[in-house]
């Protein structure tokens, strides 16, 4: 017998589940690339960011998106999202004073089925 059209509540949790362990992946592959991840999923007043890591001098919002390919990962982030990832970054380093003197970036790391991560450092200013 063949399941049945899977209903929306399922559909959200598989997407959560998979977006869960893209975020771990993502997470690993990160520190393995010399960044010390300071959070998970953080939650500030404007929104929230994926991971946030320090990398060097600076502090990085990471958005990490599980998508089929590159071209789908870069458009799945809209100016909106940008726009509140920004301010959620902006609003924990100021809740950090440690984190004051550090420069502000947002990266995106696209997890691809079956391949090696993609992380494009920079993708876009929190200023602009």
């Amino acid at each position: 017998m063949a399941a049945g059209p899977r209903s929306q509540t399922d559909i959200r949790q598989h997407a959560e589940r998979r977006g869960r362990r893209a975020e771990t992946l993502a997470s690993l592959w990160l520190r393995l690339r010399g960044y010390r991840i300071l959070a998970r999923r953080h939650r500030g007043p404007m929104g929230e960011i994926d991971l946030i890591a320090r990398h060097g001098g600076l502090l990085v919002a990471v958005e990490v998106k599980a998508r089929a390919n590159l071209e789908a990962g870069l458009a799945s982030v809209s100016p909106r999202q940008r726009q509140r990832i920004a301010r959620t970054l902006r609003h924990f380093q100021a809740q950090r004073p440690a984190l004051g003197t550090l420069d502000l970036r947002v990266d995106l790391v696209i997890m691809r089925p079956w391949r090696v991560p993609v992380v494009i450092a920079d993708v876009w200013h929190p200023d602009g």
